[in-house]
């Protein structure tokens, strides 16, 4: 990593903030992501008040999951097509809708595990078009050379959101139930909807095509960079381990530990690890951006292991950090060498190719965890996750393509 600075300072690197349409992104991103922190943790301690069982927990997330992973491709060809700012506020206004129903059920105790299922269904298919839309609004709002800022604030919304929304889940659940946390989502989701609203971003003049010649041309670009399908394969085998060791058996292991309003504070200091990844990379704007992202994500080995072995409030609260510091370190190095590297009118599929690619093993884990878990042990399936999450993550960080992809510091010529 390569820090570089100057005698603006932090005035150069917030200078995009002048932007109205940034501002307006940046504003709708902290809302919802805000709701998407309190989410989770309202919707699986509401599923363990019905069922006390870890499988209903990982039926109700893969209920989610599915959805979002057969929309992801119908996505990303939507929001090549249309203005991705459209895009988001509709998904977001039906998010909002069915959360609000959720919530209805939940506080007047009439939430059975297949409505919870059914309502997480429709908001995976919505949030299936959100994504690759959001992925592609900053790149068509802010230069090139701007992006790694834009993204990095952008960033660091989201990690301060996440701050709020996992100490608001806590207090929230911990004392007055999970029906209040899904309320509170789903207000964010219209809130969310009305700032993006605001959005006038530049057409994206593309020719007609059938949508089959759109996701061949997403398929070719996503196909043609080495480094896109090597991290998206890495990311398929990643992201099962981490659903099933941290999301779906993190809040069981803290249920019968440290507690419910522990976990919420889990969840608080994983978004202030993310605040402190994006301070972060907002100052030292890494020359080889996957290379620091590969290494960042070594830093959710540790929480994996205190679950398994010291589940106790202040060594995950830790551990949170840690990872929270990781992931946003990635997280920015990869929407910046996707911004930089892929053309914009054909940066949602590729990014809905990355996203299903990542996400489409994701319900394997969560259906089969509980079993799993029941068959051997909870430390288990830990710790065998453990091992294999380091041994992936370095084997994908040491890749030719991956290691040595530089950041662009201008926009190319045409």
């Amino acid at each position: 990593m390569t820090g570089e600075g100057g005698s603006m300072g932090w005035r150069q690197d917030l200078a995009v903030l002048r932007h109205r349409d940034v501002r307006l992104f940046v504003s709708s991103r902290f809302v919802s992501i805000l709701g998407s922190t309190i989410a989770p943790v309202a919707l699986v301690f509401a599923v363990l008040d019905i069922s006390h069982s870890a499988s209903a927990v990982g039926t109700v997330l893969a209920a989610r999951s599915i959805p979002n992973i057969v929309f992801l491709l119908v996505g990303g060809v939507i929001s090549d097509r249309l203005p991705r700012h459209l895009v988001v506020l509709v998904a977001n206004t039906i998010s909002g809708l069915t959360q609000t129903l959720a919530a209805i059920l939940v506080l007047t105790g009439h939430a059975t595990i297949w409505q919870l299922a059914a309502i997480e269904a429709v908001n995976g298919a919505a949030s299936a078009f959100v994504m690759p839309a959001m992925t592609g609004v900053l790149p068509s709002i802010v230069d090139k050379a701007d992006l790694p800022q834009a993204t990095a604030i952008s960033g660091f919304a989201r990690s301060a959101a996440m701050i709020g929304g996992g100490a608001v889940a806590g207090v929230i659940v911990g004392l007055t139930g999970p029906g209040v946390g899904l309320a509170v989502d789903a207000a964010t989701f219209l809130i969310a909807a009305a700032l993006i609203s605001r959005l006038k971003l530049p057409p994206v003049v593309r020719r007609a095509s059938s949508m089959i010649t759109d996701l061949r041309e997403g398929w070719s670009e996503f196909a043609s960079r080495q480094w896109v399908w090597v991290v998206v394969l890495a990311f398929g085998l990643l992201n099962v381990i981490f659903t099933a060791c941290y999301t779906t058996l993190g809040p069981v292991i803290a249920d019968t530990t440290f507690g419910r309003a522990a976990w919420g504070v889990v969840s608080a200091c994983f978004g202030a690890g993310l605040v402190a990844g994006g301070l972060l990379m907002l100052r030292l704007k890494p020359r080889y951006p996957l290379r620091a992202g590969m290494a960042g994500m070594l830093l959710a080995a540790p929480i994996i292991l205190c679950l398994a072995l010291f589940p106790y409030a202040v060594a995950v609260a830790a551990a949170a950090f840690v990872m929270g510091l990781g992931f946003e370190i990635f997280g920015i190095g990869w929407e910046t060498a996707l911004g930089q590297h892929v053309p914009l009118d054909k940066l949602s599929r590729v990014s809905s190719y990355d996203m299903l690619g990542s996400f489409i093993a994701n319900p394997v884990g969560q259906l089969t965890v509980g079993y799993i878990a029941a068959a051997v042990s909870v430390k288990a399936v830990e710790l065998y996750g453990l091992t294999l999450y380091i041994l992936i993550t370095i084997a994908t960080l040491v890749v030719p393509s991956i290691w040595n992809l530089r950041r662009l510091d201008q926009a190319p010529t045409a």
